[in-house]
């Protein structure tokens, strides 16, 4: 079942390339199929899926290189499931917002198609080494959608994507690498590692410390904290629309998800070590994410920042490591992916209709005549979410953030919340220039939105609304899961209590 997410794609990807003579029309047309038919898939996978259960369900398990430990091994869990909705949602929204005319068609949409597989494959892989073959297949697609499709400099910004990935994805397998030689595990599964009686947690500290900083790093790089940031306001910035929701919403959650996954679930003892490090780099990025958003002109690369600052929180709830705050860094990383995702939208309408994003030139686009009335109000929706008005996704996520890492960590906690407000300060002085006052004369008499462009924005408007209200869908997902995360007992604990039964008797 779990399959169909992945080799659907791909087949309709090779389709739109080797079918002869496909006009662009008909290319969009299957993408669109395929993408709305994989969300419907998604969904059903969603309601077959038992809340309950906090390990994997619909598992797919088949040996596949057995000398390398490489095996086919899917499964989802109240942490995937969540995030491959989110994916099949956002990939049809950037699909549905391509524009009609875009260059190279049967490159573009398979393209699209193959990162949908990468990161649908990545979210559901349960043995290391395919994790890591997900992980790497949305880089070359990415590299491509933003040096063909992107602005002036994409191809500076394409290639500085490349280069950092590319040493986040070097890092993370040379952790896995260290992980299964030094515990001599016959394979990459993740449950081996984990009940193996040489499993990762019965390592020396000082050994667990450095295959977890390669973790760290390599996963911090694609998140991104400060200071390996520089590579996503770049890429941000010349990215077409789609390929930043994609970008905002889907892509950087493979770092938070992986570090979720295999630092703080692998490494318990490890993790709690340099838990006090973590938060304090939360902090970090939080605080300087929110002063950089406040200082920029362009209100992408406004949008952009703000990402990284919102990132942050989902780091400091990891670092406080409570069944509660790591329920919230779940669904900090679904409402990220929804509100950044509609940020992202806005901006590029507002972009297209008035050529610029530079709030000094435009201003007044709420005018009712003569403006962006709807687009405009959508986005201070998007504005009130991202900066937690009760009542939306962002409020909930982050409340559940904060009160799950305020008891353990109560200063770093206090000094991200201090993010929030800052979140309000830049959105407002966005909103209030190039929303409110008198329009612009250099963007007068703007063309009007088309439906087609105002429907992705509406559907994302609603579903943030939804989930602000009934949060309680995310939270019957998820809670199983990052419960169990933290309640089972490390490896090397289990040992020492069974020699000690041994002794006794």
């Amino acid at each position: 079942m779990l399959s169909v997410l992945i080799w659907i794609p791909l087949l309709a990807a090779l389709l739109i390339v080797i079918w002869p003579n496909l006009s662009p029309q008909l290319s969009r047309q299957i993408s669109l199929l395929t993408a709305g038919g994989l969300l419907v898939w998604s969904l059903t996978l969603a309601r077959l899926f038992d809340p309950t259960v906090a390990d994997l369900q619909m598992v797919e398990h088949i040996t596949w290189i057995q000398p390398l430990g490489l095996n086919y091994y899917l499964g989802v869990d109240g942490l995937s499931l969540p995030l491959v909705i989110i994916n099949a949602l956002l990939v049809a929204i950037a699909i549905w917002s391509s524009d009609l005319d875009i260059s190279r068609p049967r490159l573009y949409y398979p393209l699209l198609l193959i990162i949908f597989a990468g990161v649908a494959g990545t979210f559901l892989s349960s043995n290391l080494l395919l994790f890591i073959l997900f992980y790497e297949v949305e880089l070359i697609p990415l590299y491509l959608l933003i040096a063909i499709w992107g602005g002036k400099n994409r191809g500076y910004a394409a290639t500085k994507f490349l280069l950092y990935t590319a040493v986040s994805g070097l890092l993370i397998l040379a952790a896995f690498l260290g992980i299964v030689w030094l515990t001599k595990a016959p394979d990459f599964d993740l449950d081996t590692l984990r009940t193996s009686a040489l499993g990762v947690s019965a390592l020396p500290l000082t050994t667990q410390l450095i295959l977890l900083g390669g973790l760290v790093i390599g996963f911090g790089i694609k998140i991104p904290v400060v200071p390996f940031h520089t590579w996503l306001p770049d890429a941000h910035v010349e990215a077409s629309t789609p390929v930043s929701v994609l970008l905002a919403g889907v892509l950087l959650k493979l770092g938070t998800y992986g570090l979720l996954r295999f630092g703080v679930g692998l490494f318990p003892e490890a993790w709690n070590a340099i838990a006090p490090y973590v938060a304090s780099w939360a902090v970090v990025s939080v605080l300087y994410g929110a002063s950089c958003a406040i200082s920029q002109k362009d209100i992408k690369k406004m949008v952009a920042y703000s990402s990284i600052a919102h990132m942050g929180y989902i780091i400091l709830a990891f670092a406080a490591a409570s069944p509660l705050s790591l329920l919230g860094s779940v669904m900090q990383m679904v409402s990220h992916g929804l509100i950044s995702a509609l940020l992202f939208l806005t901006v590029g309408v507002v972009y297209k209709k008035s050529g610029s994003r530079d709030i000094d030139v435009i201003r007044g686009l709420l005018n009712p005549e003569r403006g962006l009335p709807l687009i405009g109000s959508i986005m201070i929706l998007a504005v009130m979410a991202s900066a937690g008005i009760p009542g939306l996704v962002g409020f909930v996520s982050e409340f559940i953030v904060f009160r799950g890492s305020i008891e353990v960590f109560p200063v770093q906690t206090l000094l991200c919340m201090v993010g929030t407000g800052l979140t309000s300060v830049y959105f407002l002085i966005m909103i209030n220039r190039a929303f409110f006052g008198r329009l612009s004369e250099s963007v007068i008499n703007l063309p009007r939105v088309q439906w087609r462009d105002r429907i992705p924005a509406i559907a994302l408007a609603v579903i943030i609304t939804f989930l602000g209200i009934q949060p309680k869908i995310l939270v019957n997902w998820t809670e199983s899961t990052t419960s169990a995360l933290m309640s089972r007992p490390p490896i090397i604990a289990q040992i020492e209590s069974n020699v000690k039964a041994i002794d006794l008797n």
